[in-house]
């Protein structure tokens, strides 16, 4: 089963685009160390985010600029940066699992069953 993780930055900021990312781990080689990464250091999320580029089967980044943000809101933006990393990904996914309670706007062509995770980063 190929499950991918996303979560979003920079929704607390005012300035600035907010970011997402999709990451498909590989269950055979598991990173030690994963977190909620506002919990790691400056120095450990940068060690972090070289190992999950290297070991990952997939991952992709979607981005929400700030005419974006301006035009539908901060909530909009997260989602619609969250939905363009996921089609990012070109692993076939069985399984979406979404930190936070709402759902990003899904292409009727990806046919992975997506969930909100409250508490997904932990």
């Amino acid at each position: 089963m190929i499950i991918a993780g996303v979560d979003e930055v920079g929704r607390g900021p005012l300035v600035g685009a907010v970011v997402a990312a999709a990451v498909v781990l590989d269950p055979n080689r598991p990173i030690l160390g994963l977190t909620d990464s506002k919990k790691l250091s400056a120095k450990k999320r940068e060690q972090l985010a070289i190992l999950i580029c290297e070991q990952s089967l997939d991952y992709a980044y979607g981005r929400a600029e700030p005419a974006e943000i301006d035009a539908m809101n901060i909530l909009q933006a997260s989602l619609l940066a969250m939905t363009r990393a996921i089609e990012g990904l070109s692993l076939p996914l069985d399984q979406i699992l979404i930190d936070g309670n709402q759902l990003p706007t899904l292409s009727s062509a990806l046919t992975a069953r997506a969930r909100a995770v409250v508490g997904g980063d932990l």
